[in-house]
């Protein structure tokens, strides 16, 4: 074995007493869950909208942009059920920083202990402003800190095809996107909604564990290989290929961020392109009744400012933009969130 013990981590359990969920906020999370799962079910004529930053840093940007949110989703929830991303797990295609849940100060060692609660107050304090929440499962292990504040759990790109995160979905209590691969193979995608949905057993914790499979997970489109799958033979090839499965409640929720994002004259990645991206995609679901009813949803990725700002042109935080500019993937920001949420609430 190849590794250096640096330091010892609190357990679950005394991060949890620490950091304890409100009886109250346990009731808005089970009915959040219940209003995602009722959409997922057809119950539930709402359209999903999970928006927020790439990466959920800093915290007061992250919780000014949260009340901002709030203040939005109270004026369109007859029609739209929003949850905000709290991403705290960033995925990297090959080195990079890792979300402040490893890393809270992206300039300084990292540190999973002041990670952990770092991220747990934050999502404490946005499930206190009214909102549902939604991370990343990047690393499964830690997912004990923070499960039992998640309404919605997303499983990622470069996730989707690892047996380890299939399994992992397959035991959650939680609404479940899955990602199409990278590479933005459709079959690999559907395999892993399979998975998801059945039952498997495996060593956990040093038990044999079996587990009672996920009925809503669901696909989520984000493109993949420089190539959207926003279009309309796209939207109706990925309908077809989850109902020919026999999947529980058969949904798909379009990221229009990512590969979905790729504008085709230029061939290029722009984030500002994903208020129309959705629309012209809502346009199609309204052109077609079964794909209205098969696409649940949509993601996008807004913080308070558009744009974004690259770590490795500061050497310390003196020199960031802390005001809600995103450190990762570019996002819209606000007045083009709001104005976005209010053309989907107009047309839907």
């Amino acid at each position: 074995m190849s590794y250096t013990v640096e330091k010892l981590v609190k357990s679950v359990g005394e991060i949890l007493t620490e950091y304890p969920l409100s009886e109250d906020l346990k009731k808005q999370i089970d009915s959040d869950r219940k209003a995602i799962r009722d959409i997922i079910e057809g119950k539930d004529k709402r359209k999903i909208l999970i928006i927020g930053p790439c990466s959920a840093w800093p915290e007061q940007s992250v919780i000014n942009y949260a009340k901002n949110l709030k203040e939005i989703s109270d004026k369109v929830s007859d029609k739209i059920k929003i949850i905000m991303r709290v991403y705290t797990q960033k995925p990297r295609t090959n080195l990079g920083w890792t979300g402040p849940v490893n890393q809270p100060d992206p300039f300084k060692l990292p540190d999973i202990e002041k990670g952990i609660i770092y991220c747990r107050k934050m999502m404490l304090e946005v499930l206190e402003i009214g909102l549902p929440i939604a991370d990343e499962a990047l690393f499964t292990n830690n997912d004990g800190y923070f499960t039992d504040l998640l309404s919605w759990i997303a499983i990622g790109a470069r996730s989707s095809e690892d047996q380890e995160h299939r399994i992992y979905a397959s035991m959650i209590n939680h609404p479940v996107g899955i990602k199409n691969p990278t590479s933005g193979n459709l079959t690999i995608a559907i395999n892993s909604l399979i998975a998801a949905q059945n039952s498997h057993v495996f060593l956990l914790n040093g038990r044999q564990i079996k587990t009672n499979g996920n009925k809503h997970a669901h696909l989520v489109l984000r493109g993949g290989d420089s190539k959207s799958n926003i279009y309309n033979e796209d939207l109706k090839k990925s309908c077809k290929m989850i109902k020919e499965k026999s999947l529980s409640f058969p949904s798909i929720i379009v990221d229009v961020s990512h590969d979905n994002s790729i504008d085709p004259a230029t061939e290029k990645k722009d984030y500002k392109s994903q208020p129309q991206i959705l629309l012209r995609v809502l346009d199609h679901m309204k052109e077609d009744e079964n794909l209205m009813n098969s696409i649940k949803g949509f993601m996008v990725e807004s913080f308070i400012k558009s744009g974004s700002q690259n770590l490795s042109d500061s050497s310390s935080q003196i020199g960031l933009d802390l005001g809600g500019l995103s450190i990762t993937d570019s996002c819209i920001g606000l007045e083009e969130t709001k104005n976005l949420i209010d053309d989907l609430y107009n047309k839907l």
